[in-house]
């Protein structure tokens, strides 16, 4: 019954004109939207104004939640699904947003000294909630090819939590796709653990903590040093590339069309 009523309610949503407003917070604050293909943007924004009707914004420490941070955040998000389907991110209700990078009082960073509390970047839990700090989602953007981009990170963790498991492995199109990403996954995993040179050249060190940030961080990578990717860790990037659907290391024009359902 729900979710005969959510696929109406969505339905209803899109006939809905997108906000003009929306569009321009688009195309000051967003790179990747103003070099999308065309003729993937109606599907982008139609997902977009879903995210926005269904996740409950909520600022921490008295951070105000504007419209700008709302739509960035959310077209963030929506980019990992744009090729897929926006009931992956079904389990996500809620996004706190704090003003500045944060610490928690006993998590330490090993970039911090022993006594120091960590700095947190982002979090995606268990029961439907990503944090992110919106300094870090605004670095995120304005340095778009290094490699870090703490909101793809942490809204890749929430379409790896969609079975139910923080492991590294989303919910693939079919059962035969588990075993390839399993194998391709895993090597690479352990070779970034290992300190192999390739892995470590293209992926950042946090990915070797376990296989759900090795996918985290791969996520980040595949969308910002795609071309990278590909030449270092071939096997890698399309696996990528098979699960969301995007080919970012190809020119805007030659990118995949948006699927048709």
């Amino acid at each position: 019954m729900f979710g005969i009523l959510r696929r109406w309610r969505r339905s209803r949503l899109l006939k809905e004109p997108f906000p003009a407003e929306w569009i321009a917070i688009l195309q000051e604050k967003v790179p990747f939207y103003v070099s999308m293909k065309p003729s993937l943007t109606p599907r982008f924004l139609g997902q977009l104004q879903i995210f926005l009707d269904e996740k409950h914004f909520e600022g921490a420490q008295g951070f105000v939640i504007t419209d700008e941070v709302r739509v960035v955040i959310a077209a963030i998000a929506v980019r990992l699904t744009t090729y897929l389907d926006i009931s992956m991110y079904d389990r996500l209700t809620e996004i706190v947003v704090y003003q500045e990078d944060y610490r928690h009082p006993n998590q330490k960073n090993a970039l911090d000294g022993p006594e120091q509390p960590g700095i947190v970047y982002g979090e995606a839990h268990r029961f439907g909630t990503v944090v992110l700090s919106w300094k870090a989602v605004i670095r995120g953007l304005r340095h778009e090819d290094d490699g870090q981009d703490t909101a793809t990170h942490e809204f890749a963790h929430v379409l790896d939590i969609a079975d139910g498991s923080f492991d590294g492995t989303p919910i693939l199109p079919s059962m035969r796709d588990y075993r390839p990403w399993a194998e391709v996954m895993s090597q690479h995993f352990f070779a970034l653990r290992d300190g192999k040179r390739p892995e470590r050249k293209v992926l950042d060190d946090y990915g070797a903590k376990n296989e759900a940030e090795f996918f985290a961080v791969a996520s980040e990578v595949f969308f910002e040093k795609p071309e990278k990717l590909q030449k270092l860790l071939p096997d890698l990037y399309a696996c990528l590339r098979s699960f969301y659907r995007w080919d970012p290391a190809l020119p805007t024009e030659q990118q995949p069309d948006p699927p048709t359902s």
